[in-house]
């Protein structure tokens, strides 16, 4: 899991480069941003789902003020408060919209994009919208999280008795007894 993610993620230095994001300078020295762990990670999963949620303008920085608070992973923070584009943001949106309407007991106006471009009807929208992505963030972040934590378990249970096996097979070719800790009864 962690060499992917080495491979995936921007380094540190790409970060420090980035104009949006060159103002937070000394504040994204802190070694913990950077950190490849199970708590590092799952922190910046849950951060970068709360985020993505957010109107887009800033949502990498305001994911990246909140790791840095946090002290979680910054690149996988703002990676997945990027995930939102101009593709996704209608279905995202809608859908918080008609969480929202039904939660506050409206019914959700149908999805018709000369309604939603028309700003004379935001005011119309904005309560079930708000609730929705308010809700729908809380839902993201805290998914992420717990998914993140399951994932990295799994994958680390699974290398520890893949490497018990490897050792299991080692011994038992050579001719070595196991250890009564190792051997099955």
């Amino acid at each position: 899991m962690k060499s992917w993610l080495r491979r995936k993620l921007p380094s540190p230095s790409k970060f420090r480069e980035n104009r949006q994001l060159g103002f937070l300078g000394r504040l994204m020295q802190d070694p913990r941003l950077w950190y490849l762990n199970r708590r590092s990670v799952a922190g910046g999963a849950a951060v970068g789902g709360f985020f993505m949620f957010f109107p887009p303008l800033g949502q990498p920085l305001f994911a990246a003020a909140a790791a840095i608070r946090a002290r979680v992973n910054l690149p996988v923070a703002v990676a997945l408060a990027l995930l939102t584009n101009p593709l996704t943001i209608p279905p995202l949106y809608y859908g918080s919209y008609w969480i929202g309407a039904h939660l506050l007991d409206r019914p959700p106006i149908a999805f018709r994009v000369e309604f939603w471009m028309d700003y004379h009807n935001w005011l119309d929208v904005l309560a079930p919208l708000f609730l929705g992505n308010l809700l729908c963030a809380a839902a993201c972040g805290t998914i992420g999280y717990f998914m993140v934590q399951t994932l990295w378990r799994w994958r680390l249970r699974r290398e520890i008795a893949e490497r018990r096996r490897r050792l299991q097979r080692s011994a038992s070719a050579t001719g070595v007894r196991q250890p009564s800790s190792i051997r099955r009864t």
